[in-house]
């Protein structure tokens, strides 16, 4: 770990670590392809964009009811401050690549969302 220019100490991260950047009800997870230490930055692959909807609780773990998915493969990679990520649990990000492969589960194709 390093310290941060606020004071706070910034995770050093890993290429191939899973990542999630949330915000409220939002959450972005991603590939790390590349932490860059001497910026505190990570260049990272988009992979999933998950919502909450139409709730004010905090977005669960592991939980699957009201979710809606967005497949974000295909779409462009990321350079993000370091300050801003966490590292994902795999029990958070597993069960959602699991529906992400599933054909019986209905996607969000808004291309707004690969924006």
């Amino acid at each position: 770990m390093n310290k941060d220019v606020s004071g706070g100490l910034v995770y050093e991260f890993q290429p191939h670590q899973i990542i999630c950047l949330e915000h409220d009800n939002t959450r972005l997870y991603a590939e790390v392809i590349e932490f860059v230490s001497s910026r505190q930055m990570c260049w990272v692959r988009s992979m999933i964009l998950v919502t909450l909807e139409d709730s004010q609780e905090p977005l669960a773990v592991g939980s699957s009811e009201h979710l809606s998915l967005y497949d974000l493969r295909s779409g462009p990679d990321l350079l993000w401050p370091a300050s801003l990520l966490r590292l994902a649990l795999d029990i958070e990000v597993i069960p959602l690549l699991v529906r992400l492969d599933d054909p019986d589960v209905n996607l969000e194709n808004d291309p707004d969302a690969r924006q």
